[in-house]
């Protein structure tokens, strides 16, 4: 019996710290199908989401969900501290619950408290080791509690600090592309009389933001989990707007600034893909097509407004539809994972921006013309 308390002990001890390690230290993509981390958001998300969604009004369940991403970092680290007491009270109890108790005669209950003290450096005294393997695992516990729970937390500034530059771009797209953000609004606010210098800054800069989206979200998957200060905004929805857009002007329009719409949904297309395989979300197979022929023809004038020269052809059309199928099926399940409404090809042109409302109503006044907020 103690034999085999022994070895569950040593197991539990070494799937905690393999599991932290790849979850918060280690940089980098980890695709096994099983392990703690996943299995615990696999079980607390889809659960809690769906019953929130079913119970109550969609903007008290975002409200709601909102808080899901950092206390679910909060519980992950109560499962590993917890995991890890249990392991090293399992080796206690192996080890023959050499300890002396006020209370009388240890056991195993006794060791998952000597246990607990130890790993949380309390210190009471009540319960102490009497032989040397007990000793020997109350140290290498209590450097363990100490060394894991600082190095862990240690980390989350980091981890608020990814979170916060994830958030800046999403606020800035509000202006630049509307709210909630869309293609179309993102060519109408920064394209004028043909001059697309500011689309291609924009689009080198969202190049660089998905590009640090992916390697933040492979490396800590956790902040997919985390919501945007908007319901209107989020980080899949500006992703997919940077991939319409980009699509958008390498398909259809004639001009110089194909070479950075490619690379910009090379990198855009390669994040979404990468994260739908590390969350374990296969691509939907039938899914309804987010542009219309009639958001076609509106985008085709929006263009042409903006002193663009359109490819109008069938080939340009089958190439165009051939781009929206490499991401149109990732972006839609992983917006039905994680509850999250991707943007429209059109937006309302009229629609107030975030930054115009408050509380009160609507404080800015009317915006104007086209291109004039930004030439």
């Amino acid at each position: 019996m103690r034999a085999l308390a022994a070895l569950v002990g040593i197991v539990i001890i070494a799937v905690i710290l393999w599991d932290a390690l790849e979850t918060i230290i280690v940089p980098r993509r980890v695709t096994r199908r099983f392990r703690l981390t996943r299995l615990f958001y696999h079980h607390t998300w889809l659960p809690a989401s769906r019953l929130l969604y079913a119970v109550m009004s969609e903007t008290r369940a975002e409200n709601l969900l909102s808080f899901y991403g950092p206390i679910s970092i909060l519980f992950l680290l109560f499962i590993w501290a917890a995991g890890l007491v249990l392991g090293f009270g399992l080796l206690q109890y192996a080890a023959g619950s050499a300890t002396h108790s006020s209370l009388g005669i240890p056991g195993l209950a006794d060791d998952l408290y000597f246990s607990g003290s130890t790993f949380f450096t309390l210190g009471l005294g009540d319960i102490y080791p009497t032989s040397t393997p007990a000793r020997v695992l109350t140290v290498l516990e209590t450097g363990m509690g100490l060394g894991f729970l600082a190095l862990i937390i240690s980390y989350l500034p980091a981890l608020n600090q990814s979170f916060s530059r994830r958030e800046t771009n999403i606020s800035m797209l509000d202006e630049r592309a509307g709210s909630p953000a869309s293609a179309s609004e993102m060519l109408r606010r920064n394209v004028a009389q043909g001059n697309t210098d500011e689309l291609q800054r924009l689009l080198a800069e969202w190049e660089q933001w998905s590009a640090e989206l992916l390697e933040s979200h492979l490396s800590y998957p956790f902040l997919a989990y985390f919501r945007s200060h908007h319901e209107n905004q989020s980080w899949l929805g500006a992703l997919t707007t940077i991939l319409d857009t980009s699509a958008l002007m390498y398909n259809v329009v004639e001009g110089g600034l194909q070479r950075q719409a490619w690379m910009t949904f090379a990198i855009a297309r390669h994040a979404v893909v990468d994260l739908a395989i590390v969350f374990g979300i296969s691509p939907a197979r039938d899914w309804a097509e987010r542009l219309s022929p009639g958001d076609m023809a509106k985008l085709h004038a929006i263009l042409g407004a903006s002193g663009l020269k359109l490819r109008e052809d069938s080939a340009t059309e089958e190439q165009f539809a051939q781009f929206r199928r490499m991401y149109d099926p990732y972006a839609v399940a992983l917006a039905k994972y994680f509850c999250l409404d991707l943007p429209p090809w059109v937006g309302e042109e009229e629609r107030s921006d975030n930054w115009e409302s408050s509380a009160l109503g609507r404080d800015a006044p009317d915006k104007p013309g086209h291109g004039g907020r930004h030439f």
